[in-house]
């Protein structure tokens, strides 16, 4: 099990929240997820089985993307 940050663009609203919530959850090897609107990226804990090409995938069908990574201090 692993968690890590995924960076989002495209986020306005608590409904965009809810919809990347949904969307990342029905990705297989996700065990949980916590999306901070305001910092625009989502906290997700997974098994090793995860591919975050399928991430990428999921976010892309919900109307989202990828945001860009930023330098962690």
């Amino acid at each position: 099990m692993r968690t890590f940050s995924l960076p989002i663009s495209g986020m306005t609203c608590g409904g965009c929240a809810a919809a990347v919530t949904m969307a990342l959850q029905k990705v297989p090897g996700v065990l949980r997820i916590e999306v901070q609107l305001a910092e625009q990226h989502a906290l997700i804990t997974a098994n090793k089985q995860l591919q975050h090409s399928a991430l990428d995938a999921a976010l892309i069908r919900a109307g989202f993307r990828r945001g860009p990574e930023t330098a962690q201090a």
